[in-house]
């Protein structure tokens, strides 16, 4: 994709790194194609997921990455109607960097952001990426409710299947919200404490839910003592 060079900034250095960032390296750019990494949204559903980027701001990255070929639009069939936003196979390879990122920001969790809510496709792909299976081979398909965002989860052995779907054929359903299931997988709160507080509710096997929620381990930390202020 060649684009013109009046319509978009430049660093005009030939490395393809550089071209890189002169695709998606504005603000909001990659956060966009976080938003569109589990499948099509319309405008509005971004809306909800990047709340503090303003909408003309949106509506600019929005724009820049579809004529970049990243992003497309499509009108969705009978009944739905809707206009959504999805990105092209082209686009659908910055999932490897996008979650690469969040993961290599993880190891230096001193410097993470505390006190501030989390999206709902931020945690499925935290829980896609750091999926690590045990030797006890847990079979088991959930539905997770995070808000209004329904997923549903099959877990067979060493192999994850995640989709933005509803199913009542499951072994456990987890009703919760971002913050809370991240809490519980990554923040130290126990199971117990978030169901005896009423911010996450299960049915079905909870056994089973207690074995998932040992699956995600996060990222082992990287001494950073420049960010942690250790240096004199």
């Amino acid at each position: 994709m060649i684009l013109e060079m009046d319509t978009f900034r430049t660093y005009g250095d030939g490395c393809a790194i550089a071209y890189g960032l002169d695709l998606v390296g504005e603000r909001w750019a990659l956060l966009v194609v976080r938003e569109l990494l589990l499948g099509p949204k319309r405008y509005t559903d971004l809306r909800g997921g990047l709340p503090n980027a303003s909408p003309n701001v949106l509506s600019q990255r929005l724009g820049e990455l579809e004529r970049a070929g990243i992003v497309r639009r499509r009108k969705l069939p009978p009944p739905a109607g809707s206009r959504v936003y999805e990105l092209t196979e082209w686009g659908r390879g910055l999932e490897e960097i996008v979650v690469s990122l969040g993961n290599w920001a993880e190891r230096e969790r001193a410097g993470l952001p505390s006190g501030v809510p989390i999206g709902a496709d931020s945690v499925i792909l935290a829980l896609r990426s750091r999926f690590a299976p045990r030797a006890d081979g847990l079979r088991a398909g959930y539905e997770l409710r995070l808000g209004v965002d329904r997923f549903r989860i099959e877990i067979a052995g060493a192999e994850i299947e995640i989709s933005r779907d509803a199913d009542d054929r499951v072994d456990a359903t987890v009703d919760t919200d971002p913050d809370t299931l991240a809490s519980v997988l990554w923040g130290g709160q126990p199971l117990r404490t978030a169901q005896r507080s009423g911010k996450m509710k299960i049915e079905g096997d909870k056994k089973a839910v207690e074995r998932f929620m040992r699956l995600f381990p996060i990222p082992t930390p990287t001494a950073n003592p420049e960010a942690a202020g250790e240096l004199k």
